[in-house]
């Protein structure tokens, strides 16, 4: 008996001026499959779903859906068809509330007069609490991605494809998706996976097929394989396993004394009298759900908001009244969680966005006038040394897939040799060989006496790289303390219950 098949792709190619991004590429989805899509930056991943999704159309090969000749023109065609897409960039309006992004986003057929109690019932069912009244623009990143997955589960997808779905989720969301993810396969909807977390690959995908420089490379069973195998199919190498710098710290770099501040945003985090210090060559990781405060914490340290000058100290310097190109000149380098619109501009190239931050340290800008040569140099060097795949640093940003992205815009910030690094989600999108490369990285910079505050939802990557670690709780923070001394367990207690932050209970911000 022939095994159905839901989506079938069939020497799929596309090409982009200088790079083949698709070649050949043929694989099949089972109906009620969850089935893996794995590969590098740049491996032709997000090219592929594109034209799955109706955004992109292929320069040579065919697609069967249900059996049936399968052509979207548009992402409409495919929604119409039954294809969902939760994207790793999302494509929400921050003026409007939940309920108007949704409904603009799905076909009338899934909106109703009772819209904001379908996305309510939704959210809870599948535990993922959204507010249909909140605006976009005053939610956190993870809550975000939450708003994404409800408006295609409203839909009631045969297809859904995830791209990077749990990359800003703590452990306990990640789980109660994967139960999510679970359950709608068994009601038959088939999931396309993509994720560099390769052992939530192997807990939840059935099949895997694995991409190299646009080609198909290896299919396989996930759960079959060992992480450090499906590293391998994917990159071609046995993977480096980064180890976290020694604990020999030198003088204190940046200290925050008694920092309590009102949120700008009246549905943001208000921060009460964090109190902690980084030293030279120390890596403190901060973790924490997603809107407790780590936006404001970040504002607060890179100086897009001041506050009084004796709450934040760069080098016993007080700076807390200072802003970022102050604070750059004194050593201070900062990576913000949201790549398009605040760490980079889209619609510029490499090489004017390395201007953007780093004109300063880099010498790229002198009384008005622009270092353009500096800067191609500068971007040039950073293209190399950390592997961004990219034909040229003329092409715009928004070129770049969101691994090759975060691995430039790293790379940006580090090779300004700061005295003083704040990264949000460093490894966030980015494949198994570039987080541990971005890994070894942060590493070699510590060794150099730099000082890095992480902060990040990925509590394995914390505990990989981190020296000290501390949890934020509905803007308090935990007393930080040596790595090798918490577990997962405390550390998801810490996250979920203020009643451990027993120095800062008592206080309430100004």
């Amino acid at each position: 008996m022939k095994t159905p098949i839901l989506l079938e792709l069939s020497e799929i190619t596309k090409t982009f001026p200088g790079v083949k991004a698709n070649n050949d590429i043929s694989f099949s989805i089972k109906p009620g499959e969850i089935h893996a899509l794995l590969g590098e930056n740049g491996a032709g991943k997000s090219t592929l779903v594109k034209i799955i999704y109706g955004i992109m159309q292929p320069d040579h090969g065919q697609m069967f859906f249900g059996e049936k000749l399968y052509k979207p023109s548009e992402p409409f065609e495919a929604r119409a068809n039954g294809i969902g897409m939760v994207f790793q960039h999302f494509s929400l309006f921050e003026a409007l509330t939940v309920a108007e992004n949704i409904e603009l986003g799905i076909n009338k057929e899934a909106a109703s007069k009772d819209l904001n109690r379908q996305i309510s019932e939704i959210s809870e069912t599948y535990g993922l609490p959204v507010d249909p009244i909140q605006r976009i623009g005053s939610l956190s990143v993870g809550e975000c991605q939450r708003v994404e997955v409800v408006r295609c589960l409203l839909q009631k997808p045969r297809l859904l494809i995830m791209d990077e779905p749990t990359s800003v989720l703590t452990p306990q969301e990640s789980h109660l998706l994967f139960q999510t993810l679970t359950k709608l396969s068994q009601d038959g909807c088939s999931i396309l996976y993509i994720s560099h977390k390769l052992e939530e690959i192997r807990m939840l995908c059935e099949r895997a097929t694995v991409l190299r420089d646009g080609k198909v490379v290896a299919q396989c069973s996930p759960r079959e394989e060992s992480a450090r195998s499906l590293a391998k199919m994917m990159i071609g190498s046995n993977l480096k396993t980064p180890q976290p710098s020694k604990p020999a710290f030198g003088e204190k770099r940046l200290s925050v004394n008694g920092l309590s501040i009102n949120s700008t945003n009246p549905l943001g985090t208000s921060l009460c009298n964090l109190v902690f210090e980084v030293r030279a060559g120390e890596i403190l990781g901060i973790a924490g759900v997603a809107g407790n405060g780590q936006t404001e914490l970040f504002e607060v340290l890179s100086g897009e908001r001041t506050v009084d000058k004796n709450m934040v100290q760069l080098d016993h310097r007080l700076v807390g009244h200072e802003g970022p190109t102050k604070r750059r000149e004194l050593g201070m380098c900062c990576i913000p969680e949201e790549r398009v619109g605040h760490a980079v501009v889209p619609d510029m190239s490499l090489w004017e966005n390395c201007i953007l931050s780093a004109r300063t340290r880099q010498k790229l800008e002198r009384n008005g006038f622009l270092n353009i040569p500096a800067s191609h140099n500068f971007a040039e060097k950073i293209v190399e040394n950390f592997n961004v795949k990219t034909p040229s640093v003329k092409r715009d940003v928004r070129s770049l897939s969101g691994g090759n992205l975060q691995k430039f815009i790293v790379g940006r910030e580090m090779l300004q040799n700061p005295r003083i690094l704040v990264i949000m989600q460093p490894t966030w999108g980015v494949d198994a060989a570039a987080a541990a490369d971005i890994h070894f990285a942060l590493n070699e910079l510590a060794e150099t006496g730099t000082a890095i505050l992480t902060i990040s939802q990925d509590l394995d990557e914390l505990i990989a790289i981190s020296n000290s670690f501390a949890v934020i709780s509905e803007g308090r923070l935990s007393e930080p303390r040596p790595t090798i001394n918490v577990t997962i367990e405390e550390i998801g207690l810490l996250m979920g219950k203020t009643s451990h932050f027993e120095k800062n209970e008592q206080n309430d911000p100004p």
